[in-house]
């Protein structure tokens, strides 16, 4: 949890900012690749916003974008809610109630979608549904990107990642690290092209869609 509290209602030293070391990590590569995929305006969906430390770097970063984080859980909505609070941001909306395998969605429009570490936490149901959201939700040319590792042509790309596979499956065999083509063969589904595959830190990818 951050060190720093804001007071409570009652006056009582009370902190809801929830703090993920990978996000702090990852934040300004996930930075750089974004700059080149979304464009100079507009408004950007990030599905399962999580602690709120992207979508807050994001929008500093990026102040001509406006932002609409998302989680379907409430301390991840109130720890989002707090951090754009501290940090001052006008242009991150506050964050919505959002499970992706619903329909319809919340929001009915925006012109860009950034979901990470999402697909491989939540069952293949959820990725079903965020491709067929993404369809839905983006205009002729939206951008989808995503974040997170992946196995490639069957195969995972390193052993940590196996390792981590074998992990998820424990907590939730639904879970797991999936493999990217099957991941495209979605996408393609409801319509979104893929357009690059960038390798990151850590033995992630960056996957960027177009619909």
């Amino acid at each position: 949890m951050a060190k720093s509290s804001p007071l409570g209602h009652d006056g009582v030293m009370n902190d809801v900012r929830l703090h993920s070391a990978p996000a702090e990590r990852n934040r300004e590569p996930i930075l750089n690749v974004l700059r080149g995929h979304l464009g100079r305006q507009g408004l950007v969906l990030e599905i399962a916003s999580g602690s709120g430390q992207h979508v807050v770097h994001f929008a500093s970063a990026l102040p001509a974008l406006h932002f609409q984080p998302t989680d379907r859980d409430a301390a991840a909505r109130a720890s989002i809610d707090a951090r754009i609070a501290e940090a001052g941001l006008g242009n991150v909306r506050p964050a919505l109630a959002l499970d992706v395998t619903a329909d319809p969605w919340p929001l009915a429009a925006a012109d860009a979608m950034v979901c990470i570490n999402m697909i491989h936490i939540s069952p293949w149901a959820a990725t079903e549904g965020l491709m067929r959201g993404a369809a839905r939700t983006l205009p002729r040319g939206g951008t989808l990107f995503l974040y997170g590792p992946y196995r490639r042509d069957g195969r995972h790309t390193a052993p940590s990642n196996a390792e981590f596979d074998q992990s998820l499956r424990a907590r939730n065999p639904e879970w797991g690290v999936r493999d990217l083509d099957a991941v495209v063969e979605q996408a393609a589904k409801s319509g979104l092209t893929l357009i690059a595959v960038e390798p990151m830190p850590a033995n992630n990818f960056s996957v960027i869609f177009r619909k």
